[in-house]
Formats: C-alpha cells, sequence, structure tokens
C-alpha cells in the first residue's frame, strides 16, 4: 500500500541517523565496559532489535552479570551497579522497578543503564528484567518484519495505545513486535483486530497446542482483553496490562483506517485545548486543574488515572451524559482533565425504579417507607426523588473534594 510506503520514509531511521545512535551507544558501552567485573554492557531493547523509530531519543543497555557468581546477590545488582556508574558518570537517576534501574543523560540523548542476570534459560530468571534480552534474541530472528513492527508501533503511538504503564493501559513495544510476528504484517493485523471479540489468544509458539491457555495460566494473568502467550516464557501474558479501553479504541481505529486508509492515522496529534473548546460550543465543558503528587511516573500516572476514571464513573451515575472527556500532563506535572456534557441541566427529580406489583406486599410497602413520593406504571412502583445536583460542574466541585480524590493528586480545583 502507497499509504504505508510514505508512512515509513517518514518514520524509518536512515544510515545517518544509525551512525550517529551507534556512535553514541558505541561510547557508553566502552566507558562501562572498560570497568565492568564479571558482567558486560550491551544494546538491549528496540535498538538491539532494530525495531526504533526516527527521532528517537533514549536507549536501553542492558548489563549483563554472571549468572553463578550473582544468582544469590540478584536483590544486590542496583547497589553494584550504581557504585561503578558513579566513577564514571554525573547526573545519575535511579529509578526505582522490581529492579531499580538508571538513567543517565548525554546533551538531549536519555540512556537507560539496567542490571540483569546474563541467562539463556528463562526458567532461571531471578526478576522479570533478565528475560529482556531473550525477547531480543527472538525478535532479532524475525528481522524482515522490521518496517512492519514500525509501522504498528507508530500506529499505536499516533492514536494514545502505545504503553503498558499502567496508567496508559496499551500495547508495549515487545507486544507490538509478537503481534507483528505473529500476524504476518501490519495490514494482516489491521484487518484481524477490526474483527477482534475478547478474550483474543495468541500463541505464537503454540505451547498451549493441546490445552486452552485460559486454564493453565493464573488467574491474575488472564484479566487483559488479549490473553498473549510470551513466545520466551510460556507462563507470562505479554498483554496483562492491556485495558479494555484501550483494546476498544485499537480495534475501532483499525476498522476506521481500513475503511478509509490515510497518513493521518499514523501522526503524532499535539494537545490543543483551543480544539477542545471549539468541539465544546454549544456544550458544556468542565476543566479541571491538578497538580500530581511527586513519586514514580508509572506510580503517579496510576493514581491520576484512577481519580480521572472515577470522577467520570461517579458523573454517569449521576445520570450527567459525558460526551467526550480527556486529560494530559506534561513534564512539570501539571495534569488537566476535561470533561464535555450537554450544556441543559438535568431535571429537578429523578425516577427510581422499585418492586413489580406481583411481589409480596412487604417489599412495596418497604419501598413506600423509603420513599414519599411513589406512583405506578406498567405494573412496576417507581419513586420520584429530587436531585442533590442538577449541573454537572457543580457535581464535580464536590466530587473532588472527597478523600478518594484528594489522596491520589497534590492539589485539584475546576477553573473558574
Amino acid at each position: 500500500m502507497k499509504i504505508l510506503k510514505e508512512v515509513l520514509e517518514d518514520i524509518k531511521p536512515s544510515a545517518k541517523d544509525k551512525k550517529e545512535l551507534k556512535q553514541k551507544i558505541n561510547l557508553i558501552l566502552k566507558i562501562l565496559n572498560s570497568s565492568l567485573k564479571d558482567a558486560r554492557a550491551v544494546l538491549g531493547g528496540s535498538g538491539a532489535k532494530d525495531t526504533w523509530l526516527k527521532g528517537v531519543k533514549d536507549a536501553d543497555i542492558f548489563v549483563l552479570y554472571n549468572y553463578s557468581k550473582y544468582k544469590d546477590r540478584s536483590d544486590q545488582l542496583s547497589d553494584i551497579l550504581h557504585k561503578t556508574l558513579k566513577k564514571n558518570f554525573k547526573n545519575i537517576s535511579r529509578v526505582h522497578g522490581s529492579r531499580d534501574y538508571f538513567q543517565i543523560k548525554q546533551g538531549s540523548f536519555l540512556f537507560e543503564i539496567i542490571p540483569i542476570l546474563n541467562i539463556k534459560d528463562p526458567k532461571k530468571a531471578m526478576n522479570i528484567t533478565d528475560i529482556s534480552p531473550l525477547h531480543a534474541s527472538f525478535v532479532k530472528k524475525h528481522s524482515k518484519l522490521a518496517d512492519e513492527i514500525r509501522l504498528l508501533k507508530q500506529f499505536c503511538k499516533a492514536n494514545n495505545c502505545y504503553g503498558a504503564e499502567s496508567y496508559i493501559g496499551g500495547f508495549s513495544g515487545y507486544a507490538c513486535e509478537v503481534l507483528i510476528i505473529y500476524y504476518g504484517s501490519f495490514m494482516k493485523l489491521a484487518r484481524r483486530a477490526a474483527r477482534w471479540k475478547p478474550k483474543v489468544i495468541i500463541d505464537y509458539k503454540k505451547y498451549y497446542k493441546r490445552k486452552n491457555p485460559l486454564d493453565e495460566l493464573n488467574t491474575s494473568k488472564l484479566q487483559s482483553p488479549i490473553v498473549m502467550i510470551d513466545p520466551v516464557q510460556k507462563t507470562r501474558n505479554v498483554t496483562a496490562a492491556l485495558s479494555e479501553e484501550k483494546f476498544n479504541l485499537f480495534k475501532k481505529i483499525c476498522q476506521k483506517f481500513l475503511k478509509k486508509p490515510s497518513k493521518e492515522f499514523f501522526r503524532e496529534k499535539e494537545f490543543s485545548l483551543e480544539k477542545i473548546k471549539n468541539k465544546a460550543k454549544g456544550k458544556n465543558l468542565i476543566l479541571i486543574d491538578v497538580k500530581a503528587l511527586p513519586g514514580k511516573k508509572d506510580v503517579v500516572g496510576s493514581k491520576l488515572a484512577k481519580a480521572f476514571r472515577w470522577i467520570i464513573k461517579k458523573t454517569e451515575e449521576n445520570d450527567f451524559k459525558i460526551i467526550s472527556s480527556g486529560w494530559e500532563w506534561d513534564e512539570k506535572k501539571l495534569v488537566l482533565f476535561w470533561i464535555m456534557t450537554k450544556k441543559e441541566p438535568l431535571s429537578g427529580y429523578k425516577e427510581i425504579p422499585g418492586p413489580k406489583s406481583k411481589v409480596p406486599e412487604k417489599f412495596k410497602k418497604d419501598f413506600r417507607k423509603k420513599h414519599k413520593n411513589t406512583f405506578k406504571r406498567k405494573g412496576k412502583l417507581y419513586a420520584k426523588v429530587k436531585r442533590d445536583f442538577t449541573d454537572p460542574e457543580q457535581f464535580i466541585k464536590k466530587l473532588i473534594k472527597t478523600p478518594y480524590i484528594k489522596e491520589k493528586v497534590k492539589s485539584i480545583r475546576c477553573q473558574q
């Protein structure tokens, strides 16, 4: 397809890009490998797999520690690596995770240095990060599909489906790679995804050829709408973090793309409050300023996402019709929630359904006791109850003062 060829020209790194990246990486590797003992540093992530996109400003470096020597000291690897890094670099940031790793900035480029055990057998992994080089090896065996993988990554990024962080709930880079390897191309995936119905089972290596993975895997790993068996580690669901929301969004975007293919589906859109305000003409637009708590981005983002979803849920439960909504988060930890509703306020009263006329009198009596203004309609009791709120903004102003919201943000207020 011509459109996909044109997209690739925009997103595929040139020979010059690759040379510049290689120079940056080789310099870091040289410094690290000259000071490491019983370990070696190698390029990891999409750089090692050659599935990275043009304009990338970061790279993963894996420091592989000798398994025999360090298997019983796995929990000390971060501290050991930190000592080495401090001898060679300044301004090192330690990032907390299942095993802490480090970030080093070189100009505008960010290196993430990750300590792992050097293993060949995934069963020997002491931490999920130990599996990462095995993922790279698997993907590299399918190097002919690198451009198809790039198309999918860009498609997901442009449509807010990229990233397995809990506050995003999308596809990880590795999930994109496995999807393409499984389906064979971006177009084949798009056609199948447009018809997806959960649960989708993807088992490239056919580990569960004679058994249903849903019967074999731990229930906690099966909550996602796609269960993608890791080709490297059969007990792992690669898409465990994928949310129903992102699953449905991806499916919907694939349907739209197939109906009317365009390069626009691959272009990342900058957030524009003006565009939202223009769309909200004749409607009710509620803007909520939020300051995020300090801490690790994934943890902080997860709290913000929960706060936003709770506000949406409670607003809808109170009968306010939400036309559209979303939230944006910048690097300064400033956050904007926005919710668009119908302009007209709700009626002053709402109807609450009660028991049917055929049920025992006790239940009808209890319902009338609880609600003063009751009436019958089509063989069923109803109560007419006065609403506490008819204006969505007033309702949300009260909502954001609740302890559930306040414990998840540093501060929050509706714009005037």
